[in-house]
């Protein structure tokens, strides 16, 4: 067992809590198989009626996954980044097709990884804290851990432009949007976990009790500037609808999207545009994991990384540098089918 995580069961229920306050608790391959460990196991237990997933301390919920491992690991053969997408992606799934309520307290930093572990759950609970983003684009890799799934799924064109801006939500706003069911204020967390503890067959109920006001949503007034600007899934007519506008707000936009990887912009409109289609959460993965095999050990992600998290100079080098240089045939390459024995397969 890790000490990465702190698996317990408390009156009715399983608690998961990720223990990695220095990293904001990003997920690694041991909390991977610790938290698939025990879900098996309270999957098959009548005393355990729901999961709870939350963190110890400090200030995110749950920050991505092992960056630094995955940059070093695509340095060289990519085998064990790979490992670490095959596990967490078996999690995520895991975690989608759960027979019993799972409640995740989305309460800090909700981004990357936090995001794969929390919207499976049937309660997605937000906070004044709340801050959820999937902003991989900014280091040349992709909306992964289901992301092509959820963020195909909201309302409109929003989920395209997290995609690619990367922008942050709040809780209000993840509330408003569907990306959690419930708002609380954190200070009511404690008390709901141990009244769903002892009644883990009234977690509606006891949510609904303990909400608070929620804060005016401020992306709702945004809405239909980002279903007309971000309609299409061509990346280059995106860019342009945006330069062609003189307000502000595209002019902010349009300078994000320069920032961001080429590559992995169009990969994430592809992606989400076949996520949309996808019949099951298990293909989405599979899908995923593709494009994560054979990003890993590309450019962008390795130059992404080295820019903005390691260097931390801010100046990425990204080749290809321009979206039309990054042809068709390069995206398709990076959505390839594995070798039989390779591909994505669920627990």
């Amino acid at each position: 067992m890790t000490e990465d995580l702190i698996i317990r069961k408390a009156g009715r229920v399983g608690h998961i809590s990720l223990n990695r306050p220095k990293v904001i608790h990003s997920l690694n391959l041991d909390m991977c198989l610790g938290m698939i460990d025990a879900l098996l196991e309270w999957r098959d237990d009548d005393q355990v009626e729901a999961v709870i997933i939350d963190h110890s301390e400090g200030r995110g919920f749950c920050a991505g996954g092992d960056i630094a491992m995955l940059r070093e690991s695509g340095m060289t053969d990519g085998k064990e980044g790979r490992e670490f997408f095959y596990k967490e992606y078996q999690l995520n799934h895991l975690l989608f097709e759960y027979p019993k309520p799972v409640v995740a307290l989305m309460n800090g930093i909700t981004m990357g990884g936090g995001v794969g572990i929390s919207q499976p759950a049937k309660y997605r609970v937000a906070t004044e804290y709340t801050r959820f983003a999937m902003p991989e684009t900014g280091i040349g890799l992709f909306p992964d851990v289901g992301g092509g799934w959820y963020l195909s799924r909201l309302e409109g064109r929003l989920g395209q432009f997290l995609a690619l801006t990367g922008a942050r939500l709040d809780g209000a706003e993840c509330k408003e949007v569907g990306i959690a069911t419930h708002y609380l204020q954190s200070e009511a967390l404690e008390e709901a976990k141990q009244r769903i503890s002892e009644k883990p067959d009234r977690i509606e109920g006891i949510l609904g009790q303990l909400s608070g006001n929620i804060p005016e949503a401020r992306v709702a007034k945004n809405l239909d500037k980002i279903d007309k600007f971000f309609a299409s899934d061509r990346f280059e007519d995106i860019l342009a609808e945006l330069e062609a506008n003189d307000s502000d707000w595209a002019a902010k936009e349009r300078d994000t999207l320069g920032t961001k990887s080429p590559q992995t912009c169009k990969v994430a409109l592809r992606q989400l545009k076949e996520g949309a289609a996808m019949e099951s959460f298990a293909d989405e993965m599979r899908n995923e994991y593709r494009i994560g095999y054979h990003v890993l050990v590309m450019h962008d992600f390795l130059e992404g990384v080295r820019a903005l998290i390691i260097e931390k100079d801010n100046d990425p080098k990204w080749n290809p540098s321009t979206p039309e240089a990054v042809t068709t045939d390069w995206i398709d390459n990076i959505f390839a089918p594995l070798p039989a024995d390779e591909e994505w397969k669920p627990l």
